[in-house]
């Protein structure tokens, strides 16, 4: 099991670094053959259900999310949003918490639980090395785009 955070600093209020990090459809643009979906339609609600396929033909499997916690930012509180990873494959959680940091920037806090099925805990080193890195490309793409 790897688990491992980011954070990151964004001259954005924390209303849009959040509105940008849960549009889930978009967090499979940094990562090839990868295809994010949500459901049920309209706005994400404790209960949605996020999937990011990953593969091709035979190869592919599914990482089915559930949103457990969706508290999206207020003035006197950060946003904080949790997912827990229900796939055969893929298990664990991952949280999101937006706030406001110093300056009145965005203060995005990442934070994550991987759990590879069929993975032995010599490769959690790797994958938590290989998650910070593909998880930090997406929050950074997706905070950069509008």
């Amino acid at each position: 099991m790897a688990v491992f955070s980011l954070e990151r600093a964004v001259p954005l209020t924390p209303d849009e670094a959040w509105r940008r990090l849960t549009r889930w459809e978009r967090h499979g643009d940094t990562v090839p053959l990868t295809r994010v979906t949500a459901a049920p339609p309209g706005p994400t609600r404790r209960g949605t259900v996020v999937v990011a396929r990953t593969g091709a033909g035979p190869l592919a499997f599914a990482d089915p999310m559930e949103v457990t916690v969706w508290q999206p930012p207020r003035r006197d509180a950060p946003g904080r949003c949790r997912l827990d990873k229900r796939g055969r494959v893929v298990r664990g959680w991952a949280e999101i918490e937006v706030g406001t940091g110093p300056g009145g920037r965005a203060r995005v806090v990442w934070r994550e639980e991987l759990d590879v099925r069929f993975l032995p805990p010599l490769f959690d080193g790797p994958l938590r090395r290989a998650g910070r890195h593909v998880f930090g490309r997406t929050v950074d793409h997706l905070l950069r785009q509008p």
